[in-house]
């Protein structure tokens, strides 16, 4: 029987619960061992308090990221808060002032540089369910006075940097994320919030254009054919269903798929999510959509007795049947076009990054 996987939790969560220690501290002059917030669903959960001091001004507090089985990034990240009391009349530039709350970030969190995300550009990364987690938590210790919080991130912009921060106009540092506050291990949620808010980039800097790749080395080898600025690249990895149809709740005019053979097979044979895991290519429907598109005699053989997509495509080269790898691209189109009711264009990237064909 299969592990069963163990969830975990977002920043958000862990921003909120270190926030929590550190002005309980503020408040009661003691440090806890274990702190509990209010999560969205209702719910509470406790979280182990990795550090909780005096600092210049305040209190720092700290939370060690448990993301369960996720492969995330910031698993094991150490999530900080300072707080203070604020007796000052003018807030600090980009903080946002929530009810009692003086939230801002520090070092480790990104700064919004462009339009289109959750967060105003000028702000602190930090999403709004978050905000609220940590405005509900922080108020069960302190609800009167006004308290000055900063979000912190050990290393946040070292990690950022394995990220797309960058792209989406995240500077500096992580998101603080988190919608419901808990991590599911091997979840979608991370990739398609993350496609989303590409798109969201893309249509706020006026592109009518995005273009959606599987990989790094697709994304390069199209960008050097492709005059188009950087907001206009979305990496969609295996959610390319997802994708399209994202694409046209967006109101893009043209979609640029760039992928390499097995997912661009994928993409003509229908496939809504492209991962090994999520309908895995069959061999057998590959080599009779390549037999319907031309492949025929010792070629098919070939194709027939093939383990993967990509002996397959070797054999389709040995055979110099551009021919076909063309028209492969073409049906991947028509599945694009079908599925978001847009205009597509397709292009295959090989190992070198070269666009090989184009559809």
């Amino acid at each position: 029987m299969a592990k069963r996987l163990r969830s975990g939790y977002t920043t958000g969560a862990c921003a909120s619960a270190a926030a929590k220690a550190a002005v309980t501290r503020l408040v009661t002059g003691k440090c806890c061992q274990k702190i509990e917030i209010p999560f969205p669903d209702g719910k509470r959960h406790s979280f182990l308090v990795h550090s909780c001091r005096e600092c210049e001004g305040g209190i720092f507090a700290s939370i060690i990221k448990d993301a369960g089985d996720d492969p995330d990034v910031t698993n094991g990240a150490e999530i900080c808060a300072e707080a203070a009391f604020f007796d000052g009349q003018n807030i600090p530039e980009h903080h946002l002032h929530i009810e009692n709350i003086i939230l801002g970030g520090s070092s480790g969190v990104g700064t919004v540089t462009k339009g289109g995300l959750a967060s105003k550009v000028g702000e602190p990364a930090i999403n709004p369910v978050p905000r609220e987690m940590i405005v509900q938590a922080v108020q069960e210790v302190e609800s009167k006075k006004r308290v000055l919080i900063r979000i912190s991130v050990t290393r946040g912009e070292e990690l950022a940097q394995k990220t797309l921060n960058s792209r989406l106009g995240i500077l500096g540092g992580l998101s603080i994320l988190g919608t419901t506050g808990i991590v599911r291990p091997v979840s979608a949620s991370a990739w398609t919030a993350t496609i989303t808010a590409s798109m969201d980039v893309a249509k706020e800097a006026g592109l009518q254009e995005i273009v959606l790749s599987t990989g790094r080395t697709s994304e390069v080898g199209v960008q050097g054919l492709l005059n188009l600025p950087e907001e206009a690249y979305a990496m969609m990895g295996d959610y390319l269903e997802f994708s399209l149809k994202e694409a046209a709740k967006h109101g893009f005019q043209i979609i640029h798929i760039a992928g390499m053979w097995a997912k661009i097979t994928k993409a003509a044979l229908k496939v809504p999510q492209t991962h090994v895991r999520n309908g895995a290519l069959e061999m057998v429907d590959a080599a009779a959509l390549l037999e319907r598109l031309g492949a025929e005699g010792e070629l098919l053989e070939k194709i027939k007795q093939s383990n993967t997509a990509r002996e397959m495509y070797e054999h389709l080269q040995e055979s110099a049947r551009k021919d076909i790898i063309g028209k492969m691209c073409v049906k991947a189109r028509e599945y694009g076009e079908e599925v978001s009711g847009l205009r597509v264009k397709v292009y295959l990237i090989d190992s070198a990054k070269n666009v090989v064909s184009e559809a």
